[in-house]
Order: structure tokens, then C-alpha cells, then sequence
């Protein structure tokens, strides 16, 4: 566990449910992922944790920012950042928040069909434009590629469009999948790209850009590839693909920035063996699905455990939230082992939580207080 935390944790005894983010960490991902990808502009995923500490850090760094509303673009020009920094990078906008990013200088804004394109013709007029591509997300933990994303097909008509629309075709974008562990998803995707490219070079259209989402994964019960890798493996179909004639390329890392920067301190409120002969125990915690911890839905994303009990006998676990609500059980079926000892008011600490958390905190069901958030 983060030194930092630990020590924070230690003398400060902070309530819980509360989640604790090192932003000396952050930084230091954010460098990691400059260095492996020095090619690539950074664009932070602010809807993985926009905190004001971490948005003041990155724009000290020079980070570019990916917007997912107009709320979020507020955020980052009260950070600091310059609005030409700033990607509208959610493909189904209000057409009140594309006047207001357009107005506050905003000037770039992905879009997947033609309708929204229409949308920034009218109310965004001129500005940089990208198409998001539909591709295969198939070693992803956490799947994106149901709600978003066009067919290869249906995006050049749509670039072509745009072009003749005034605005200003800049390229195309892709994603992966969230917590993505196969680097071939980026070379499969940058090949469906770079055939794109040119196509609509042939048609008269030469585009600039590609956005290669984000991804990255980040260690939780398992180990993952290291950043290097992907890089490796995105340079190399860049290079195949682009040879010296390479267009500008983006990044927008969330998880991979975060993700490991934070911990989240919480309570047992209950053990209870449920009447189960089979050892079987349910632990419950005062911080839940509905607490921030929605990733756990289906128990797709599974955070490591730290316990001050660690090496002593343990035993198998569900792991469940503290509401009324049937549905907020973290994991029943994934294997989680904890001290046989384990007993109520007892703190536990849930690794890798810094992205995708206080984000996703509801407000006050059941009458439970929204996440408490320290950045040290």
C-alpha cells in the first residue's frame, strides 16, 4: 500500500467511508505515461476523478484535458487550463453545453453520428472535429463498445460531411475498452484507422489526428502489463501503418492516471455467517455500490484488500454495502479470502480506488453522506 496513505491514515484516524489520493502519485503516472508514449499528447480523462488537487497538478504538468460535459469543461478552465487544452470528448452533448464550451473557446468536439455533427455545425461552427470508431473491446474488463462508436463505413461519410458542413475534419478516435490487457486491441484498431485514412486520403479529404482513447490498465488483484508494452505495440502499427507521414496522436488515459493514486478507508460494519454451514461469511461494509464502489457491477473490476490482520487465518467472503438496496453486493462470486477474526468496526482499506469511485457516489440513499475525499 501507498507509504503516504499509510501514514495519513495513521495519524490522522480520518472517518469512514473516505477515500485518500496521493497527488505526488498522480503526477508521478502521468509522467510514466509521458515517457512511455512521448509521441502522444495527454488528454486526462477528468470524469475518472475531477478533484480540483489533481486538475491543478495536471495543469501544472501541461496536460490536455477530455471533457465529458460542459460541467467538466468548467472545471478544468477553473483549474487553470487553456480552453484550446480541452476535448469535448463525449459523443451525446446538449446542444446548451456545446454553446457554452464553443463560448468559452473550446474548439475541439468528437462526435458518431450525424446528428450530432449537425449540432456542432450549427453551434460550433469551424471548429476541430473527430469521428469516434466503433472497435472490438473483447479483453477489456470493463467494455465500451456498446453505447458509443460508428461503423468504418458510416464514419467516412460523416468526415466527408463534416468538411463540407465548414467544420474542420481532424481525425478519428477509438476506444478500446476500459482496464484493456491485450496491446493487439490497439494494433487491431489502429489498423481500421489507418485504413480510413486512406480512403478518405483518396476522396480528397487528408485527416491529422487519431485519439487512441485510453485503457491502460492498472493493477489490482493481478498483475497487468506494464505501460511500456502498449507503447511498444502502439508505436510499432504507427509506424507500419503511418511511416514517417504519422498524424498527431492522443491519448486519454483516466484509470491509468489515478487509479492507483487512491485507497479507500472504510468500516466493518457486520460479519455474519447467515445461518451457512459452508464457511461462507458476509462482510459488510460502510461504503457500497451506491457509495462509489459501481464498478463493482458485475463484478467486473475487482480491488485488492488490505486488512490489519493480513497473514492470519483466513477464510471466504461476500463482500457487500450497507444499504437496504438488494443490489449492493460488491462480489458473491469472485474468491475473496479475509482474517478468520475479522470482526465489526474493524477498518479495512480497498486498494486501486483512485478512478471511477467518488465519481460514481450517490447522493445520501438511504440517507448515507456522499464519499469524503482527502488529497494529500
Amino acid at each position: 500500500m501507498n507509504p503516504k496513505i499509510t501514514r495519513f491514515i495513521a495519524e490522522k484516524n480520518p472517518a469512514t467511508p473516505c477515500l485518500v489520493v496521493d497527488v505526488d502519485e498522480v503526477e508521478a503516472r502521468y509522467r510514466a505515461l509521458g515517457q512511455a508514449l512521448p509521441q502522444a499528447r495527454i488528454y486526462y480523462a477528468v470524469k475518472a476523478n475531477p478533484a480540483r488537487p489533481i486538475l491543478d497538478r495536471l495543469v501544472g504538468l501541461g496536460s490536455c484535458f477530455d471533457a465529458a460535459s460542459w460541467e467538466e469543461v468548467s472545471l478544468c478552465l477553473q483549474a487553470g487550463a487553456d480552453p484550446a487544452a480541452i476535448s469535448f470528448g463525449n459523443t451525446v452533448k446538449k446542444v446548451s453545453a456545446i454553446r457554452a464550451a464553443y463560448e468559452a473557446g473550446v474548439r475541439m468536439f468528437v462526435f458518431d453520428c450525424r446528428e450530432e455533427l449537425e449540432k456542432l455545425a450549427r453551434h460550433a461552427p469551424g471548429s476541430r472535429v473527430y469521428c469516434r470508431l466503433l472497435v472490438d473491446n473483447y479483453a477489456a474488463e470493463w467494455p465500451l463498445s456498446r453505447k458509443f462508436g460508428t461503423t468504418v463505413e458510416s464514419a467516412r461519410d460523416l468526415m466527408l460531411a463534416a468538411r463540407d458542413m465548414g467544420l474542420d475534419p481532424y481525425g478519428l478516435s477509438f476506444h478500446v475498452g476500459s482496464q484493456q490487457l491485450s496491446a493487439e486491441a490497439y494494433e487491431v484498431a489502429i489498423a481500421r484507422v489507418a485504413s480510413l485514412f486512406t480512403d478518405l486520403s483518396a476522396a480528397g479529404l487528408d485527416l491529422r489526428m487519431i485519439n487512441l482513447g485510453g485503457g491502460f490498465p492498472i493493477r489490482y488483484r493481478e498483475d497487468v502489463p506494464e505501460i511500456d508494452h502498449f507503447a511498444e505495440a502502439i508505436f510499432g502499427a504507427m509506424t507500419e501503418h503511418f511511416g514517417n507521414a504519422m498524424p498527431d496522436m492522443l491519448v486519454e488515459p483516466g484509470r491509468f492516471i489515478v487509479g492507483e493514486a487512491g485507497v479507500v478507508h472504510t468500516e466493518v460494519v457486520l460479519v455474519s455467517a447467515r445461518g451457512r454451514t459452508d464457511g461462507l461469511r458476509w462482510v459488510y461494509l460502510d461504503i457500497g455500490r451506491f457509495g462509489g464502489l459501481a464498478e463493482t457491477e458485475n463484478e467486473s473490476i475487482r480491488y485488492a484488500i488490505r486488512t490489519g490482520r493480513d497473514g492470519a487465518p483466513s477464510g471466504p467472503v461476500a463482500l457487500a454495502g450497507p444499504t437496504c438496496d438488494g443490489a449492493d453486493i460488491l462480489y458473491e462470486k469472485t474468491r475473496y479470502d479475509l482474517p478468520l477474526d475479522l470482526e465489526s468496526g474493524e477498518v479495512i482499506d480497498l486498494l486501486g480506488t483512485g478512478a471511477y469511485v467518488s465519481t460514481y457516489c450517490s447522493t445520501r440513499f438511504n440517507g448515507f453522506a456522499p464519499l469524503a475525499e482527502h488529497y494529500i
